[in-house]
């Protein structure tokens, strides 16, 4: 079935392309693609172009910046399909682009859906566990990562990442890398080169971007000048409330993500005798094998953690939640029903399953230096319940519980 799937999607991307003028001959396409830190690197490159005075458009899961004009991909969308694809390549040649940077998902390299897109460049951040009930194992996840860099004519390698030992076999051309641990063609800390003070998995989204503008031929200078003049996309450990309590949004939603973002968050900005306040819960129809490895993140950085809904679809959330808490107990996290206790203590997690309540329980039970840290949605715009979408804001939600408890 998946094959017959893959044959209608390369179809339809060649019909698009012939329908649209096969728009990416006339860009130079970069392929942003990796498991986490893809969108804040497409965004970064995206910046360093235009601040460099080139003309250039971008998409993102964020949204697709076509000339100037933003326009919204969908929900849950990364990589539109073919057509919308096309028809934003075809409109940022109309206006005179001559970059176009593409955050680029396995399923849409899988699924040919990108296929016939001349790629100038293509990065990869890092492949870690993620989308494995489509994939079936790491090695077919990068596999299909492997397309995009084999089709690009400059390609760069995360030297760090475990994915490296596995690209470099699949990979018949020149490749160039990037990383801290090994020796790399680029491995300047961003920190000190740029005098950031940036996190550490950030440290490699910023070089990985720097490197890649420099394999374009940007002059050095302009892109030093634009890096320190660049924001986090929207979402991206996003300060929502700082005071009495802070409060803190992030895509994050695999367990590296969760990782990285809870260990930087716990070393850099909780205080002593301060609590961190963990909000996530995990997609449904999903896969579903890393729901316990996120728990265990979470329950080896948070003092309380609060499981909820995330999009999940036809399954039942509770048993979603349930499947994520067996990692936390393995922490010797204890159950807390919130309904019935205010005795919150660490090392207690707690099931919400309406993401509203969860969000004002959080912020409910929070004292003054706790931090609350809510992942998984960001900046997405709608809840996936059943077979419906429904408009969801979680920096709105946050503001109506703050006002509520605080």
């Amino acid at each position: 079935m998946q094959k017959i799937k893959n044959l209608y999607h390369l179809i339809q991307s060649l019909v698009a392309n012939i329908y649209y003028g096969f728009p990416s001959r006339k860009l130079k396409v970069i392929g942003v693609t990796g498991t986490d830190g893809k969108t804040t690197t497409t965004h970064l490159i995206y910046h360093i172009l235009k601040s460099a005075g080139k003309k250039v458009s971008m998409i993102s899961s964020v949204y697709a910046n076509i000339a100037g004009q933003t326009h919204d991909t969908g929900f849950h969308v990364t990589t539109p399909d073919v057509f919308p694809l096309q028809r934003f390549l075809r409109q940022s040649v109309a206006a005179g682009d001559e970059y176009f940077v593409l955050e680029t998902t396995s399923h849409a390299l899988a699924q040919n859906r990108v296929s016939n897109i001349h790629f100038e460049a293509a990065v990869v951040s890092n492949i870690t566990h993620e989308h494995l009930d489509f994939h079936k194992s790491y090695q077919d996840y990068v596999k299909s990562k492997a397309i995009l860099l084999k089709n690009a004519k400059i390609t760069l390698l995360n030297r760090d990442d475990k994915s490296f030992l596995f690209l470099k076999n699949l990979l018949e051309k020149k490749y160039f890398t990037y990383g801290f641990r090994q020796k790399t063609d680029y491995h300047v800390d961003p920190n000190k080169k740029f005098n950031l003070n940036l996190t550490n998995f950030n440290k490699y989204n910023y070089l990985a971007a720097y490197a890649l503008t420099d394999l374009l031929g940007l002059n050095e200078q302009k892109i030093i000048t634009a890096i320190k003049t660049f924001k986090l996309p929207q979402g991206r450990l996003e300060i929502v409330v700082k005071k009495p309590i802070t409060v803190l949004i992030d895509f994050a939603h695999t367990p590296n993500a969760l990782h990285e973002v809870l260990s930087e968050v716990k070393k850099r900005l909780l205080k002593s005798n301060s609590r961190l306040i963990h909000v996530f819960g995990s997609a449904g129809l999903r896969d579903s094998s890393k729901r316990p490895l996120m728990g265990k993140e979470s329950g080896k950085y948070a003092d309380i953690v609060i499981l909820t809904e995330e999009d999940y679809r036809t399954e039942d959330p509770l048993q979603i939640a349930k499947q994520i808490a067996t990692g936390i107990q393995e922490k010797g996290f204890k159950f807390i029903d919130s309904n019935y206790s205010n005795n919150w203590n660490k090392n207690l997690y707690s099931i919400v399953l309406d993401r509203k309540k969860a969000i004002e329980t959080a912020i409910e039970i929070a004292k003054p230096g706790d931090i609350v840290i809510l992942t998984g949605k960001s900046h997405e715009k709608s809840l996936c319940r059943d077979k419906t979408e429904y408009p969801w804001d979680e920096k709105k939600a946050v503001m109506e519980a703050i006002k509520k408890y605080k």
